[in-house]
């Protein structure tokens, strides 16, 4: 736990306004003095959207019908995938084959009926685009850390690069599709994760996808999705990934889940008294981890869950709170779902984090909501972080109420 704060407990006394003042106290002073000191940068807020939405009718025209999407600077899209040191499609069909109908379509037209057009979530960003050119759009590559291995070794990169600009930034999505370029900004590198020999190789990775950007054309993005735990970030020069990235979206959720057998929180922002497991399983840990090896706070996008984990057969000790449990569902539940079940439990929120939690007397869920995020936010603000990035955005209600959350978080409106 920082120095800076006190012991939390789950029974607050002190106003809330307490947790403002003492993050204005951190210990990591000449940090947020060398940040303030730098050129203003852009506020990030990325937000992860995943290409399999569409099959639960989740599709590009949400993020405006959620009034999100002016909000949103950067729309990472999940995924392309890396086969034998390529790049590719994970899902053909829902990226261009898909014909959307007037009432699911950005434009509010049916798709082409032309041949060789392109279809699928590509053609719902692109007609994204055109109405929010401003909007960055970002193809997020991930098959497992042994494709990656393979590619980013010396004698592969060169052509992976290439292939992975050919088909996402040229747009040769397909035989017998037509080429649509300029659809997506850039990369984000989802390598879970590299390992210590991979350490040359990411930094080698990099600067290939930063050589043949600058062959093609200026402003291309390069960002990685990141871990957030020391086992795995040790392992990565995270200064030479900061010089080489655009920023580093900060996978600071699933510090609990379902592969434990005791309850515990999915993205706590500090470590409670109660948990039984010290040290690097919070979001302030994980910050303070990237800024001790050198990562500046504008490289630094906050992650934020939209979803949520549930135990069962809990004990009736501590509302629950790091107790042995049976998970719920090994994949998690989107808030949108877990609010649905809020009237069956009883609502806990840590006085000083505030972190909810759900808990009836043996069922216990851990997840974060419109009051938690707005309090990350205003750690994110800080400590001068760049922004904050959103797995996954078909998690949120329909109105968007997270979304919205990290937008007022961020420009400090009710702070």
């Amino acid at each position: 736990m920082p120095s800076f704060l006190p012991p939390i407990t789950s029974i607050g006394r002190a106003s809330r306004s307490v947790l403002a003042a003492l993050l204005a106290l951190s210990g990591t002073a000449a940090l947020l003095a060398a940040s303030s000191s730098m050129p203003r940068t852009e506020t990030i807020v990325n937000g992860y959207f995943t290409e399999w939405g569409t099959y639960s009718n989740y599709n590009v025209k949400n993020v405006i019908t959620s009034h999100t999407v002016g909000g949103l600077t950067h729309l990472t899209y999940a995924f392309g995938s890396v086969v034998n040191n390529r790049c590719t499609l994970a899902d053909s069909y829902a990226d261009v084959q898909q014909v959307f109908t007037a009432a699911n379509s950005v434009n509010g037209r049916n798709d082409s009926s032309t041949a060789n057009a392109l279809h699928g979530n590509f053609e719902q960003l692109l007609e994204l685009k055109r109405l929010y050119p401003n909007l960055k759009i970002v193809m997020s590559l991930n098959n497992g850390a042994a494709p990656f291995q393979t590619a980013a070794q010396p004698q592969n990169r060169k052509a992976f690069v290439a292939s992975c600009i050919d088909m996402f930034i040229k747009g040769q999505f397909a035989p017998g599709i037509e080429q649509v370029p300029n659809i997506f900004d850039g990369f984000d590198i989802d390598w879970e994760y590299p390992g210590t020999a991979d350490r040359e190789n990411l930094i080698g990775l990099f600067q290939e996808f930063r050589r043949q950007f600058a062959e093609l054309r200026p402003g291309l993005l390069l960002t990685m999705a990141a871990p957030a735990g020391s086992w795995a970030y040790d392992a990565i020069d995270l200064p030479g990934a900061a010089n080489e990235l655009d920023f580093f979206n900060l996978m600071t959720y699933d510090y609990s889940g379902p592969w434990q057998n005791t309850t515990g929180f999915v993205a706590p922002l500090y470590e409670s008294p109660l948990d039984p497991i010290p040290n690097d399983y919070t979001i302030d840990q994980s910050v303070q981890g990237y800024f001790a090896a050198g990562v500046p706070a504008s490289k630094i996008v906050l992650g934020i869950p939209f979803y949520g984990y549930g135990w069962k057969d809990v004990p009736n000790q501590e509302q629950g709170q790091f107790q042995p449990g049976v998970p719920v569902d090994q994949g998690g539940d989107a808030y949108s779902y877990i609010v649905t079940i809020m009237s069956q439990y009883k609502q806990y929120r840590d006085y000083y984090t505030d972190t909810p939690w759900l808990f009836n007397g043996s069922e216990f869920w851990t997840y974060d909501d419109p009051t938690s995020i707005r309090t990350k936010m205003r750690y994110a603000r800080t400590y001068k972080l760049r922004g904050a990035m959103i797995w996954e955005l078909s998690s949120d209600l329909p109105t968007g109420d997270l979304m919205h959350a990290i937008i007022d978080g961020l420009s400090g409106v009710g702070r």
